[in-house]
């Protein structure tokens, strides 16, 4: 029995992308998608840098802002094809292929500007405020820092009065990086870059891990899970904390699961746990894993109601024991706790309980009842209950072993993405990156995929707000579109070609053995 299969149903056949070894080649060699992903990133960093300078309404930011949906466009294209490969063609990339295409892929964003969102600013502000001594979780940036000051002018305006919203750990990987970089903002950025890299890593180990413990495809795994523009984009890219999150939490989970296949260890158990509930203390999400875990925990001890109490009590207990010890290690404290809700004072468009709120206080507007903010709350109330019921049914079906554990872990995030206050184009990775390591019907990758897409593109490159710039906004994704198209064209017609030595990602080559 494997680790993601403790509880699980005997999968129904034809579900798992098969790991075939090469054989001849399909229309469209690896390599060719492989570079044109490669030169799709090199033109949006290039374009990111040469936008930087030019002002928002000028025709340079036009022009670089086309550059940049292009080269984005060209990076979302080569992942889609490749991912055809991966499932239908006849000489699917190799695992090792596509980790190294995801090294490949993300080189050039190293040396990017912050892109897709201006947060990682807000982690420079909060991490100065730390270091001053004040506490980041009560102090906003305008307020700690100054309205003048050079970071918090960064910040995004929604963010510059708020305190911050994430745990104790992270806050102190704040200070520490404020501290190493004496408030220089460029080497701050690439302080937070290297954090969110080794958070990606044991994300990588991780989905590798569960993907074969779950009988699964690795390569779709690595494929959807850690290739997908996503990562790249807003982990990368973005410098956003989730991959230090998500690397604590998937580590645990894939430790912990397999520390319960045959009978209970209880020192990877703990490791586990411990791994899950620092993650929580980056951003609290991650808890759902520590319920999933003590349900795996609760099935493995008898599957009894009063197993599954206990287990969650002793979950509960870790994850205090775990928030008690950092936020007194760091000199932080317990002001975080307060400060959770911080990242719902903003409506989000995206947020589909906001839409109640919007709907209904739009209707109250047109007779002059301002009922907007009470509609949200009720909105909000309503997916919070939908969260906490939903989270719950996969509970008891993982109990029963009607669902495994990590299946219920991507649904159960999948759950607090989708009926949550807040909804970003990043937070869908929570759900899909375990959803990924699973055996799931050909009909989930082909949507999963298609969301993943879809969301790639909607934001522009460049971080800030664009609002206020429609017009540079409809021409660059014209040009975009329009370019892509003829690449397509170009690409699903492309001849064979072969791999380059070494990588084993070529049509005809023995296929290079997979990482463990």
């Amino acid at each position: 029995m494997s680790l993601s299969t403790v509880g699980r149903p005997a999968p129904a056949a034809g579900l798992r992308p098969p790991d075939r070894p090469a054989g001849p080649t399909g229309a469209t060699g690896h390599d060719r998608l492989r570079w044109t992903g490669f030169g799709g990133v090199l033109l949006l960093t290039a374009a990111a840098w040469t936008g930087v300078a030019a002002s928002p309404s000028s025709t340079a930011a036009a022009l670089s802002l086309a550059a940049g949906v292009t080269g984005a466009g060209l990076l979302v294209l080569s992942w889609a094809l490749l991912g055809r490969a991966v499932f239908t063609g006849p000489t699917p990339p190799t695992a090792r292929g596509l980790v190294w295409t995801l090294v490949l892929w993300c080189a050039p964003l190293l040396v990017a500007p912050p892109l897709f969102s201006a947060d990682v600013f807000s982690y420079l502000a909060q991490g100065e405020i730390a270091a001053r001594g004040l506490d980041p979780h009560v102090v906003g940036p305008a307020r700690g820092l100054g309205a003048a000051s050079e970071v918090v002018g960064r910040v995004g305006a929604h963010w510059r009065d708020t305190p911050s919203p994430y745990g104790p750990l992270f806050g102190a990987v704040e200070r520490l990086v404020a501290r190493v970089s004496e408030g220089d903002p460029v080497t701050g950025v690439l302080l937070h870059r290297l954090i969110g890299l080794l958070g990606l890593v044991p994300v990588v180990w991780a989905v590798l891990r569960l993907a074969s413990a779950a009988g699964a495809s690795r390569r779709a795994a690595l494929w959807l899970g850690v290739l997908n523009p996503l990562v790249l984009w807003h982990l990368v890219a973005g410098v956003h904390n989730d991959a230090l999150m998500l690397g604590l939490m998937l580590a645990g989970t894939a430790i912990a699961l397999r520390a319960l296949e045959a009978r209970v260890e209880w020192r990877p158990l703990a490791l586990g746990v411990v791994l899950i509930a620092l993650g929580a203390l980056v951003k609290l999400p991650a808890l759902v894993a520590l319920a999933v875990v003590g349900t795996a925990l609760a099935r493995r001890r008898g599957g009894r109601f009063g197993d599954f109490l206990l287990a969650g009590v002793g979950m509960v207990v870790a994850f205090a024991a775990v928030s008690a010890a950092v936020s007194s290690l760091t000199g932080l404290g317990f002001g975080w706790v307060g400060a959770l809700g911080t990242s719902g004072r903003v409506a989000s468009w995206l947020a589909p309980t906001n839409w109640f709120g919007f709907l209904v206080g739009g209707a109250g507007a047109v007779f002059g009842a301002q009922i907007t903010p009470v509609a949200l709350g009720v909105g909000r109330v309503l997916g919070s209950v939908l969260v906490v019921c939903g989270i719950g049914v996969l509970l008891h079906r993982q109990l029963r072993g009607r669902v495994d554990a990590v299946t219920s872990l991507g649904g159960a995030l999948g759950l607090v993405v989708v009926f949550g206050p807040v909804v970003q184009p990043w937070y869908l990775l929570w759900a899909v990156i375990p959803l990924a390591t699973t055996r799931l019907p050909r009909r989930a990758w082909t949507g999963l995929g298609a969301l993943v897409a879809l969301s790639a593109v909607l934001v522009p490159p460049p971080a800030g707000d664009h609002t206020g710039h429609l017009g540079p906004l409809v021409f660059g994704y014209g040009v975009g579109a329009l370019l892509v198209g003829v690449a397509f064209l170009l690409l699903r017609g492309a001849p064979p070609h072969r791999s380059a030595p070494g990588v084993s990602m070529s049509p005809g080559a023995p296929p290079a053995p997979a990482p463990a």
